[in-house]
Protein backbone atom coordinates (compact mmCIF):
# COMPACT_ATOMS: atom_id res chain seq x y z
CA UNK A 1 0.00 0.00 0.00
CA UNK A 2 1.16 3.84 -0.95
CA UNK A 3 1.46 5.60 2.45
CA UNK A 4 -0.40 8.83 2.38
CA UNK A 5 1.47 12.50 1.55
CA UNK A 6 2.44 13.77 5.09
CA UNK A 7 1.00 17.53 5.48
CA UNK A 8 3.22 20.41 5.76
CA UNK A 9 4.53 21.19 8.52
CA UNK A 10 1.69 23.78 10.09
CA UNK A 11 4.59 25.88 11.82
CA UNK A 12 6.37 26.86 9.25
CA UNK A 13 3.68 27.68 6.72
CA UNK A 14 2.14 30.06 9.33
CA UNK A 15 5.54 31.62 9.37
CA UNK A 16 5.81 32.14 5.69
CA UNK A 17 2.60 33.09 5.78
CA UNK A 18 2.76 35.53 8.02
CA UNK A 19 6.28 37.24 6.98
CA UNK A 20 5.30 37.70 3.18
CA UNK A 21 3.71 41.04 1.83
CA UNK A 22 0.22 41.54 3.54
CA UNK A 23 0.33 37.50 4.91
CA UNK A 24 -1.74 38.57 7.96
CA UNK A 25 -4.47 40.18 6.30
CA UNK A 26 -4.54 37.29 3.54
CA UNK A 27 -4.50 34.59 6.58
CA UNK A 28 -7.28 36.55 8.26
CA UNK A 29 -9.03 36.84 4.79
CA UNK A 30 -8.28 32.99 4.42
CA UNK A 31 -9.63 31.59 7.79
CA UNK A 32 -12.76 33.62 7.22
CA UNK A 33 -13.47 31.73 4.24
CA UNK A 34 -12.34 28.23 4.73
CA UNK A 35 -14.02 25.58 7.17
CA UNK A 36 -12.77 22.16 8.61
CA UNK A 37 -14.21 20.52 5.71
CA UNK A 38 -14.48 22.19 2.13
CA UNK A 39 -17.05 21.34 -0.11
CA UNK A 40 -18.57 19.12 3.14
CA UNK A 41 -15.64 16.73 2.68
CA UNK A 42 -12.91 16.26 5.68
CA UNK A 43 -9.89 15.63 3.20
CA UNK A 44 -6.26 14.54 4.43
CA UNK A 45 -3.77 16.41 2.45
CA UNK A 46 -3.33 13.47 0.62
CA UNK A 47 -6.04 14.14 -1.64
CA UNK A 48 -6.67 17.88 -0.50
CA UNK A 49 -3.47 19.08 -2.34
CA UNK A 50 -5.70 17.46 -5.66
CA UNK A 51 -8.98 18.82 -4.61
CA UNK A 52 -8.12 22.60 -3.22
CA UNK A 53 -10.31 24.99 -4.86
CA UNK A 54 -7.70 26.94 -8.07
CA UNK A 55 -9.40 30.10 -7.12
CA UNK A 56 -8.83 30.04 -3.40
CA UNK A 57 -5.27 31.55 -2.43
CA UNK A 58 -2.13 29.13 -2.86
CA UNK A 59 -2.62 25.63 -2.07
CA UNK A 60 -0.74 25.60 1.12
CA UNK A 61 -2.55 28.95 2.60
CA UNK A 62 -5.82 27.13 1.61
CA UNK A 63 -4.62 23.65 4.25
CA UNK A 64 -3.18 26.51 7.12
CA UNK A 65 -6.90 28.17 7.07
CA UNK A 66 -8.70 24.40 6.85
CA UNK A 67 -6.64 22.68 9.82
CA UNK A 68 -7.08 25.91 12.13
CA UNK A 69 -10.35 25.08 11.64
CA UNK A 70 -10.10 22.25 12.15
CA UNK A 71 -8.09 22.21 15.49
CA UNK A 72 -10.83 24.71 16.56
CA UNK A 73 -12.88 21.46 16.73
CA UNK A 74 -10.35 18.95 17.97
CA UNK A 75 -11.11 17.74 21.56
CA UNK A 76 -8.91 15.42 23.22
CA UNK A 77 -8.92 11.66 23.51
CA UNK A 78 -7.45 9.70 26.65
CA UNK A 79 -5.62 7.61 24.50
CA UNK A 80 -1.87 8.61 23.42
CA UNK A 81 0.32 7.61 20.83
CA UNK A 82 3.72 6.03 22.23
CA UNK A 83 5.63 9.35 22.15
CA UNK A 84 2.97 10.49 24.95
CA UNK A 85 1.32 12.64 21.98
CA UNK A 86 -2.89 12.69 22.56
CA UNK A 87 -5.27 11.52 19.62
CA UNK A 88 -8.03 13.89 19.21
CA UNK A 89 -11.14 13.55 17.34
CA UNK A 90 -13.56 16.35 15.63
CA UNK A 91 -17.20 16.68 14.71
CA UNK A 92 -17.63 19.00 11.55
CA UNK A 93 -21.04 18.75 10.11
CA UNK A 94 -19.92 15.68 7.71
CA UNK A 95 -20.10 13.92 10.91
CA UNK A 96 -23.00 15.81 12.56
CA UNK A 97 -24.72 14.53 9.62
CA UNK A 98 -23.92 10.90 9.26
CA UNK A 99 -24.61 10.70 13.30
CA UNK A 100 -28.25 11.72 12.55
CA UNK A 101 -28.56 9.06 9.81
CA UNK A 102 -27.31 6.50 11.92
CA UNK A 103 -29.67 7.12 15.05
CA UNK A 104 -32.66 7.52 12.91
CA UNK A 105 -31.02 4.14 10.67
CA UNK A 106 -30.09 2.00 14.00
CA UNK A 107 -31.67 3.87 16.65
CA UNK A 108 -35.04 5.15 16.69
CA UNK A 109 -38.47 3.56 15.76
CA UNK A 110 -37.88 2.43 12.34
CA UNK A 111 -40.50 1.70 9.74
CA UNK A 112 -39.85 -1.75 9.40
CA UNK A 113 -40.79 -5.26 9.21
CA UNK A 114 -41.28 -6.96 12.34
CA UNK A 115 -39.50 -9.22 11.55
CA UNK A 116 -36.47 -8.39 13.74
CA UNK A 117 -39.11 -7.39 16.62
CA UNK A 118 -40.96 -10.33 16.44
CA UNK A 119 -40.02 -12.86 19.15
CA UNK A 120 -40.91 -15.62 16.68
CA UNK A 121 -38.74 -14.24 13.82
CA UNK A 122 -36.22 -11.84 15.64
CA UNK A 123 -33.98 -15.36 16.53
CA UNK A 124 -33.78 -15.98 12.67
CA UNK A 125 -32.24 -12.75 11.76
CA UNK A 126 -29.63 -12.54 14.78
CA UNK A 127 -28.62 -15.36 13.29
CA UNK A 128 -27.97 -14.63 9.76
CA UNK A 129 -26.02 -11.43 10.82
CA UNK A 130 -23.63 -13.27 13.17
CA UNK A 131 -22.83 -15.66 10.58
CA UNK A 132 -22.57 -13.40 8.51
CA UNK A 133 -20.30 -10.96 10.60
CA UNK A 134 -18.01 -13.95 11.91
CA UNK A 135 -17.28 -15.06 7.94
CA UNK A 136 -16.56 -11.71 6.64
CA UNK A 137 -14.54 -10.42 9.53
CA UNK A 138 -12.32 -14.00 9.65
CA UNK A 139 -11.91 -13.44 6.10
CA UNK A 140 -10.76 -10.18 5.90
CA UNK A 141 -7.86 -11.52 8.26
CA UNK A 142 -7.01 -13.99 5.26
CA UNK A 143 -9.84 -17.03 6.14
CA UNK A 144 -10.73 -18.24 2.82
CA UNK A 145 -13.54 -20.58 2.87
CA UNK A 146 -16.40 -20.00 1.40
CA UNK A 147 -19.49 -18.43 2.86
CA UNK A 148 -21.89 -21.42 1.89
CA UNK A 149 -19.88 -24.23 3.36
CA UNK A 150 -18.69 -21.78 6.64
CA UNK A 151 -22.62 -21.26 7.34
CA UNK A 152 -23.61 -25.11 6.69
CA UNK A 153 -20.42 -26.10 9.25
CA UNK A 154 -22.28 -23.52 11.77
CA UNK A 155 -25.92 -24.78 11.54
CA UNK A 156 -24.79 -28.31 11.34
CA UNK A 157 -22.63 -27.78 14.43
CA UNK A 158 -19.90 -29.92 12.67
CA UNK A 159 -16.02 -29.57 14.03
CA UNK A 160 -13.61 -27.01 11.72
CA UNK A 161 -11.88 -29.07 9.23
CA UNK A 162 -9.21 -26.20 8.62
CA UNK A 163 -7.67 -23.23 10.41
CA UNK A 164 -9.54 -20.82 8.26
CA UNK A 165 -13.00 -22.97 9.44
CA UNK A 166 -11.95 -22.72 13.08
CA UNK A 167 -11.05 -18.49 12.40
CA UNK A 168 -14.69 -18.13 11.22
CA UNK A 169 -16.07 -21.06 14.22
CA UNK A 170 -14.22 -18.84 16.66
CA UNK A 171 -15.61 -16.13 15.40
CA UNK A 172 -19.09 -16.78 15.84
CA UNK A 173 -18.69 -18.14 19.56
CA UNK A 174 -16.71 -14.75 20.13
CA UNK A 175 -19.94 -12.74 18.62
CA UNK A 176 -22.12 -14.79 20.69
CA UNK A 177 -20.19 -14.29 24.26
CA UNK A 178 -20.19 -10.40 23.48
CA UNK A 179 -24.00 -10.26 22.86
CA UNK A 180 -24.13 -12.64 26.43
CA UNK A 181 -21.64 -9.43 27.95
CA UNK A 182 -23.46 -6.33 27.07
CA UNK A 183 -24.23 -5.43 30.69
CA UNK A 184 -20.63 -6.42 31.92
CA UNK A 185 -18.68 -3.00 32.14
CA UNK A 186 -15.67 -4.12 29.74
CA UNK A 187 -12.51 -4.55 31.86
CA UNK A 188 -8.84 -6.42 30.56
CA UNK A 189 -10.41 -9.79 31.86
CA UNK A 190 -13.49 -9.39 29.10
CA UNK A 191 -10.85 -8.17 26.54
CA UNK A 192 -9.00 -11.06 26.76
CA UNK A 193 -11.33 -13.48 27.04
CA UNK A 194 -12.79 -12.31 23.60
CA UNK A 195 -9.73 -12.47 22.24
CA UNK A 196 -8.83 -16.02 23.66
CA UNK A 197 -12.04 -17.07 21.88
CA UNK A 198 -11.13 -15.46 18.34
CA UNK A 199 -7.33 -17.16 18.26
CA UNK A 200 -8.35 -20.62 19.90
CA UNK A 201 -6.79 -23.70 17.89
CA UNK A 202 -5.75 -20.79 15.39
CA UNK A 203 -1.84 -19.66 17.11
CA UNK A 204 1.05 -21.15 16.33
CA UNK A 205 2.01 -20.69 19.61
CA UNK A 206 -1.18 -21.73 21.79
CA UNK A 207 0.44 -19.47 24.38
CA UNK A 208 -0.55 -16.18 22.76
CA UNK A 209 -4.26 -16.40 23.42
CA UNK A 210 -5.67 -14.17 26.22
CA UNK A 211 -2.39 -12.46 27.22
CA UNK A 212 -0.68 -9.65 26.00
CA UNK A 213 2.12 -9.31 23.53
CA UNK A 214 5.51 -9.96 25.27
CA UNK A 215 8.74 -7.29 24.75
CA UNK A 216 9.89 -9.81 22.59
CA UNK A 217 7.28 -9.88 20.49
CA UNK A 218 6.94 -6.04 19.71
CA UNK A 219 5.19 -6.64 16.16
CA UNK A 220 5.33 -3.88 12.92
CA UNK A 221 2.49 -3.66 10.64
CA UNK A 222 3.09 -4.21 6.97
CA UNK A 223 1.62 -4.44 3.48
CA UNK A 224 2.39 -7.27 1.70
CA UNK A 225 5.28 -5.39 -0.02
CA UNK A 226 7.41 -5.13 3.32
CA UNK A 227 6.26 -1.27 3.75
CA UNK A 228 5.88 -0.34 7.19
CA UNK A 229 2.28 0.84 8.20
CA UNK A 230 2.34 1.23 11.61
CA UNK A 231 4.27 0.85 14.61
CA UNK A 232 2.68 -0.43 17.49
CA UNK A 233 2.81 1.28 21.32
CA UNK A 234 6.04 -1.14 22.93
CA UNK A 235 4.36 -4.18 24.98
CA UNK A 236 5.59 -2.29 28.61
CA UNK A 237 2.85 0.36 28.00
CA UNK A 238 -0.04 -1.95 27.23
CA UNK A 239 -1.33 -2.25 31.07
CA UNK A 240 -1.99 1.01 31.20
CA UNK A 241 -3.00 1.93 27.54
CA UNK A 242 -6.04 -1.27 28.34
CA UNK A 243 -6.89 -0.11 31.85
CA UNK A 244 -7.54 3.17 30.02
CA UNK A 245 -9.18 2.12 27.11
CA UNK A 246 -11.67 0.18 29.28
CA UNK A 247 -12.26 3.50 31.37
CA UNK A 248 -13.02 4.85 27.87
CA UNK A 249 -15.24 1.89 26.97
CA UNK A 250 -17.53 2.83 29.86
CA UNK A 251 -17.65 5.97 29.44
CA UNK A 252 -16.44 6.68 33.45
CA UNK A 253 -13.73 9.78 32.09
CA UNK A 254 -16.71 12.07 33.19
CA UNK A 255 -15.64 15.15 31.43
CA UNK A 256 -17.71 15.68 28.51
CA UNK A 257 -20.63 13.99 26.63
CA UNK A 258 -19.21 11.52 23.30
CA UNK A 259 -22.26 10.37 21.33
CA UNK A 260 -22.58 6.48 21.90
CA UNK A 261 -21.93 5.44 18.25
CA UNK A 262 -18.72 7.65 18.39
CA UNK A 263 -17.23 5.97 21.39
CA UNK A 264 -17.75 2.88 19.98
CA UNK A 265 -15.99 3.67 16.70
CA UNK A 266 -13.07 4.85 18.80
CA UNK A 267 -12.85 2.11 21.11
CA UNK A 268 -12.38 -0.19 17.97
CA UNK A 269 -9.44 2.34 16.45
CA UNK A 270 -8.14 1.96 20.24
CA UNK A 271 -7.30 -1.62 20.44
CA UNK A 272 -6.36 -1.56 16.28
CA UNK A 273 -3.72 1.14 17.31
CA UNK A 274 -2.41 -0.47 20.39
CA UNK A 275 -2.24 -3.98 19.07
CA UNK A 276 -2.02 -5.34 22.13
CA UNK A 277 -2.09 -9.39 21.14
CA UNK A 278 0.16 -11.05 18.78
CA UNK A 279 -2.89 -12.50 16.78
CA UNK A 280 -6.32 -11.48 16.54
CA UNK A 281 -6.50 -7.65 16.77
CA UNK A 282 -8.81 -6.90 14.22
CA UNK A 283 -11.37 -9.32 14.79
CA UNK A 284 -11.11 -8.17 19.08
CA UNK A 285 -11.56 -5.06 17.91
CA UNK A 286 -14.67 -5.36 15.65
CA UNK A 287 -16.04 -7.01 18.63
CA UNK A 288 -15.71 -4.51 20.99
CA UNK A 289 -17.58 -1.93 18.45
CA UNK A 290 -20.75 -4.46 18.38
CA UNK A 291 -20.06 -4.69 22.15
CA UNK A 292 -20.18 -0.99 22.71
CA UNK A 293 -23.63 -0.10 20.13
CA UNK A 294 -25.23 -2.71 21.86
CA UNK A 295 -24.61 -1.53 25.14
CA UNK A 296 -26.51 2.07 23.74
CA UNK A 297 -29.98 2.34 22.19
CA UNK A 298 -28.32 1.20 18.76
CA UNK A 299 -30.43 -2.35 19.07
CA UNK A 300 -30.51 -2.52 15.18
CA UNK A 301 -26.58 -2.67 15.20
CA UNK A 302 -27.05 -6.18 16.33
CA UNK A 303 -28.61 -7.25 13.27
CA UNK A 304 -25.44 -5.14 10.68
CA UNK A 305 -22.35 -6.67 9.59
CA UNK A 306 -19.61 -4.02 9.12
CA UNK A 307 -16.79 -6.54 8.30
CA UNK A 308 -18.79 -7.56 5.06
CA UNK A 309 -18.22 -3.64 4.31
CA UNK A 310 -14.84 -3.11 5.14
CA UNK A 311 -13.56 -6.40 3.72
CA UNK A 312 -15.02 -4.64 -0.24
CA UNK A 313 -12.89 -1.97 0.63
CA UNK A 314 -9.64 -3.38 2.36
CA UNK A 315 -7.75 -0.55 1.35
CA UNK A 316 -9.71 2.40 2.46
CA UNK A 317 -10.02 0.84 5.98
CA UNK A 318 -6.52 0.64 6.26
CA UNK A 319 -6.16 4.11 4.85
CA UNK A 320 -8.12 5.24 7.14
CA UNK A 321 -5.75 4.66 10.24
CA UNK A 322 -2.65 6.24 7.77
CA UNK A 323 -4.44 9.36 7.64
CA UNK A 324 -5.23 9.69 11.47
CA UNK A 325 -1.67 8.65 12.42
CA UNK A 326 0.01 11.28 9.85
CA UNK A 327 -1.94 14.17 10.95
CA UNK A 328 -2.12 15.32 14.35
CA UNK A 329 -3.19 11.94 15.39
CA UNK A 330 -6.78 12.92 14.23
CA UNK A 331 -8.85 10.29 14.10
CA UNK A 332 -11.64 12.38 12.05
CA UNK A 333 -10.81 10.22 9.29
CA UNK A 334 -11.03 7.07 10.89
CA UNK A 335 -14.20 8.12 12.14
CA UNK A 336 -15.74 9.52 9.32
CA UNK A 337 -14.61 6.12 7.59
CA UNK A 338 -16.53 4.25 9.78
CA UNK A 339 -19.72 6.02 10.05
CA UNK A 340 -20.02 6.14 6.67
CA UNK A 341 -19.19 1.80 6.77
CA UNK A 342 -22.44 1.41 9.30
CA UNK A 343 -24.53 3.42 7.28
CA UNK A 344 -24.19 0.97 4.54
CA UNK A 345 -24.41 -2.10 6.92
CA UNK A 346 -27.53 -0.39 7.88
CA UNK A 347 -29.00 0.49 4.55
CA UNK A 348 -28.28 -2.91 3.22
CA UNK A 349 -30.47 -4.68 6.17
CA UNK A 350 -33.13 -2.61 5.27
CA UNK A 351 -33.08 -3.91 1.65
CA UNK A 352 -32.79 -7.09 3.12
CA UNK A 353 -35.60 -6.83 5.32
CA UNK A 354 -37.82 -6.26 2.73
CA UNK A 355 -36.83 -8.39 0.42
CA UNK A 356 -36.80 -11.04 2.66
CA UNK A 357 -40.53 -9.73 4.23
CA UNK A 358 -41.85 -9.83 0.44
CA UNK A 359 -40.40 -13.57 0.09
CA UNK A 360 -42.00 -14.71 3.25
CA UNK A 361 -45.28 -12.98 2.29
CA UNK A 362 -45.00 -14.99 -0.98
CA UNK A 363 -44.75 -17.91 0.36
CA UNK A 364 -47.16 -17.10 2.82
CA UNK A 365 -49.79 -16.60 0.03
CA UNK A 366 -48.73 -19.69 -1.65
CA UNK A 367 -49.09 -21.72 1.10
CA UNK A 368 -52.31 -20.03 1.74
CA UNK A 369 -54.42 -20.52 -1.47
CA UNK A 370 -53.27 -24.02 -1.68
CA UNK A 371 -55.48 -26.88 -0.75
CA UNK A 372 -52.29 -29.47 -0.33
CA UNK A 373 -51.40 -28.13 2.66
CA UNK A 374 -53.65 -27.69 5.99
CA UNK A 375 -51.93 -26.90 9.14
CA UNK A 376 -51.06 -23.27 9.76
CA UNK A 377 -47.47 -22.52 9.65
CA UNK A 378 -45.35 -21.13 11.81
CA UNK A 379 -43.16 -17.66 10.86
CA UNK A 380 -40.42 -20.14 11.10
CA UNK A 381 -41.58 -23.15 8.82
CA UNK A 382 -42.63 -20.29 6.16
CA UNK A 383 -39.10 -18.95 6.25
CA UNK A 384 -38.10 -22.55 5.27
CA UNK A 385 -40.51 -23.13 3.10
CA UNK A 386 -39.43 -19.94 0.91
CA UNK A 387 -35.84 -20.88 1.30
CA UNK A 388 -36.35 -24.39 -0.02
CA UNK A 389 -38.78 -22.71 -3.08
CA UNK A 390 -35.32 -21.43 -3.98
CA UNK A 391 -33.22 -23.98 -3.08
CA UNK A 392 -34.31 -27.30 -3.95
CA UNK A 393 -31.36 -29.02 -3.38
CA UNK A 394 -31.37 -27.39 0.32
CA UNK A 395 -31.13 -30.61 3.12
CA UNK A 396 -32.19 -29.25 7.02
CA UNK A 397 -31.57 -31.34 10.03
CA UNK A 398 -32.87 -30.73 13.63
CA UNK A 399 -29.79 -29.42 14.54
CA UNK A 400 -29.47 -26.62 11.70
CA UNK A 401 -32.84 -25.71 11.94
CA UNK A 402 -32.34 -25.10 15.85
CA UNK A 403 -29.71 -22.92 15.54
CA UNK A 404 -31.17 -21.13 12.40
CA UNK A 405 -34.00 -20.28 14.48
CA UNK A 406 -33.03 -20.19 18.30
CA UNK A 407 -35.45 -22.62 19.54
CA UNK A 408 -35.11 -25.62 21.29
CA UNK A 409 -34.59 -28.78 20.04
CA UNK A 410 -38.00 -30.28 20.48
CA UNK A 411 -39.43 -27.41 18.48
CA UNK A 412 -36.90 -27.67 15.76
CA UNK A 413 -37.96 -31.27 15.55
CA UNK A 414 -41.67 -30.47 15.46
CA UNK A 415 -41.10 -28.37 12.77
CA UNK A 416 -39.79 -30.13 10.40
CA UNK A 417 -42.02 -33.07 11.06
CA UNK A 418 -44.58 -31.35 10.45
CA UNK A 419 -43.90 -30.39 7.37
CA UNK A 420 -43.17 -33.97 6.63
CA UNK A 421 -46.55 -34.19 7.05
CA UNK A 422 -47.68 -31.83 4.72
CA UNK A 423 -45.65 -33.15 2.08
CA UNK A 424 -43.76 -30.05 2.04
CA UNK A 425 -40.10 -32.14 3.38
CA UNK A 426 -38.75 -35.36 2.81
CA UNK A 427 -36.85 -37.09 4.98
CA UNK A 428 -34.05 -39.68 5.17
CA UNK A 429 -31.77 -41.21 7.92
CA UNK A 430 -28.29 -40.57 7.28
CA UNK A 431 -25.72 -41.83 9.79
CA UNK A 432 -27.20 -41.38 13.30
CA UNK A 433 -29.34 -38.52 12.40
CA UNK A 434 -32.46 -37.77 10.07
CA UNK A 435 -32.02 -35.19 6.58
CA UNK A 436 -34.92 -33.50 5.37
CA UNK A 437 -34.72 -31.95 2.27
CA UNK A 438 -37.60 -30.13 0.06
CA UNK A 439 -39.71 -32.37 -1.84
CA UNK A 440 -39.31 -32.85 -5.40
CA UNK A 441 -41.55 -30.42 -7.62
CA UNK A 442 -42.63 -28.10 -4.09
CA UNK A 443 -43.43 -25.11 -6.72
CA UNK A 444 -45.54 -27.26 -8.97
CA UNK A 445 -47.32 -29.08 -6.45
CA UNK A 446 -48.40 -25.66 -3.88
CA UNK A 447 -49.12 -23.83 -7.47
CA UNK A 448 -51.66 -26.82 -8.73
CA UNK A 449 -53.16 -27.12 -5.28
CA UNK A 450 -53.62 -23.24 -5.26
Amino acid sequence: MKLPVPPPDLTALLEKTLQSPDGGQRLTDLLSRRGPAPGGKYRHWDTFRHAADPNAGALEEQWLAVKFARRALYRQLPLADSAGRPFVYALPNPALELLHRVDRGAGGPLQISDQVTNPATRDTYLFKSIVEEAITSSQLEGASTTRKVAKAMIQEGRPPRTRSERMILNNYEAMRFVRQSIETPLTPQLVFEIQRIVTEGTLDDPSGAGRFRTPDEDIVIEDETGVRLHTPPPANQLTDRMQAMCDFANAVDGEEFMPPAVRAILLHFWLAYDHPFVDGNGRTARALFYWSMARTEYWLCEYVSISRILKMARAQYARAYLYTESDDNDTTYFLLYQLKVLLIAIEDLHHFLARKAKEIHEAEDLVRRTSVVHSALSPRQLALINHALKTPDARYTVASHQKSHGVSYETARSDLQDLVGEHILECRRSGHAFVFRPAQDLRKRLSDGA
